[in-house]
């Protein structure tokens, strides 16, 4: 997970570098990809998303907090956000 928030870190880093008058804005897809990894690193235990691997090394599917009705609802997928969620988020990141 550590490894996981650093990537996170560098994505936001960029994003917010990007925000200056010099540097091109963040693709959607860049922003979405932020979102999801900031998202899955506020989600607590080994299975927040069905693609992430259980602490037995087996696929989480159906067992994720994303699959999983009520509790957690980390963002997984780009498909998750709309775009008026990427302009929110860019928003809070100027």
């Amino acid at each position: 997970m550590n490894i996981l928030r650093a990537g996170t870190l560098g994505v936001l880093l960029a994003i917010s570098c990007a925000a200056s008058a010099d540097a091109p804005r963040p693709t959607d897809a860049q922003v979405k990809q932020a979102m999801i990894e900031e998202s899955i690193s506020r989600t607590p235990g080994n299975c927040p998303c069905p693609y992430h691997a259980a602490s037995n090394g087996s696929r989480c599917g159906g067992r994720s907090s994303y699959s999983r009705p009520g509790g957690n609802a980390p963002l997984c997928f780009p498909s998750d956000i709309t775009d008026e969620m990427v302009n929110s988020y860019r928003s809070r990141m100027r």
